[in-house]
């Protein structure tokens, strides 16, 4: 071949080439601007819309639709921001402001009322009733026993007191312990999981009711009198805690009641203690003997009404609610024991 017939084959070729690359841009030009129509099933010649589908629609049969019109499964889209809470193993500060309880100031950091009170025997002295504006408290991270180490004290010695495992007092993660050689500060907090002691707190003496008809408190004797039912009525007006509520530390229920309101005997029988300046942190205050083997205590009264001896009837008025002994605010502090123990009063008053 010579060189003039090679340079027509060379043009020749590089022509075909450039007019099928200019046929395949003009078509995928045309394709972009025209998509393809996907023909529907056939549809009823009518279809209603319904309760049950809303998004159904009258649609002429034999239609062609394209996909992006057909009905789309509508979802909410919900972000999760809620950051989850960290564990608290540092000990804490509560200043104790007008309102507060224990029972409140437990409930908020989400332990037991008893474990406040064992963290701050030095403060409250094992009475939830002697919470004051001003102080400052002790706010364990869990339940048990926050306790101060002292020189001579071993983990064995410590656990055994506290009813709780040595394992527990090591893995808690806020004492801090390097387990290969595991000891603890003269003086430092460490924290008990699990452990309990028990309280030392002031009582007034259980009354006992003898076979003659007599009850008897500190020497005194009183005649019979009225026998109650145990269907005991509120023995203020009002059905609301004010403070603390019933638990281990606090064998009574702190009913809501403003200074001079009166309060009335929960059942019938003998008043058997009547009296001010008991030195317990009661204040003023009446029991009442109700000769079925329950006992009712009435604390921090302003007013007495009964004398000792005195036979009452359901519903009477002993005395006024008030702010007396060991108090923090006018209410009533109201107990029920049952043949010498401390019972719930939630379980034996109406409702």
């Amino acid at each position: 071949m010579n060189k003039t017939n090679s340079l027509w084959f060379n043009l020749i070729s590089w022509g075909i080439t450039l007019l099928l690359v200019l046929a395949a841009g003009v078509f995928a030009f045309w394709w972009m601007q025209n998509p393809p129509v996907v023909a529907a099933a056939p549809f009823p010649a009518v279809v209603e819309a319904t309760g049950e589908n809303p998004q159904a629609a009258a649609v002429p049969a034999g239609n062609l639709i394209s996909v992006l019109s057909l009905p789309a499964i509508e979802r909410n889209l919900t972000l999760k921001t809620i950051v989850p809470e960290r564990p608290r193993y540092a000990v804490s500060r509560h200043t104790v402001s007008r309102g507060d309880s224990v029972f409140a100031i437990a409930k908020e950091s989400s332990i037991k009322p008893d474990t406040l009170l064992w963290a701050n025997y030095d403060v409250l002295n094992d009475s939830p009733d002697s919470i004051r504006p001003g102080q400052e408290l002790n706010i364990p991270p869990t339940d048990g026993i926050l306790y101060q180490w002292k020189d001579a004290d071993t983990l064995e010695k410590v656990a055994t007191e506290y009813k709780a495992k040595v394992e527990d007092i090591l893995n808690w993660p806020g004492n801090n312990v390097d387990l290969t050689s595991p000891k603890f500060t003269t003086g430092q907090l460490v924290m008990i999981p699990g452990g309990s002691r028990e309280y030392k707190q002031w009582l007034i003496p259980t009354i006992a009711r003898g076979k003659s008809g007599t009850a008897s408190v500190a020497g005194l004797s009183c005649g019979g009198g009225p026998v109650g039912n145990g269907a005991f009525i509120f023995p203020t007006a009002n059905r609301f805690v004010s403070g603390n509520d019933y638990y281990g530390g606090h064998l009574a229920i702190d009913l809501a009641a403003g200074e001079g309101a009166p309060v009335y005997a929960a059942d019938a029988g003998v008043v058997t203690r009547a009296d001010s300046g008991y030195n317990n942190g009661y204040g003023n205050v009446v029991m009442i003997d109700h000769g079925n083997g329950f006992v009712t205590l009435y604390a921090h009264l302003s007013q007495i009404n009964v004398s000792v001896c005195q036979g009452v009837g359901t519903g009477t008025v002993i005395g006024a609610a008030g702010n007396t002994g060991n108090s923090f605010g006018a209410h009533l502090h109201f107990e029920v024991r049952q043949n010498g123990g401390f019972i719930n009063p939630w379980n034996v008053l109406g409702q």
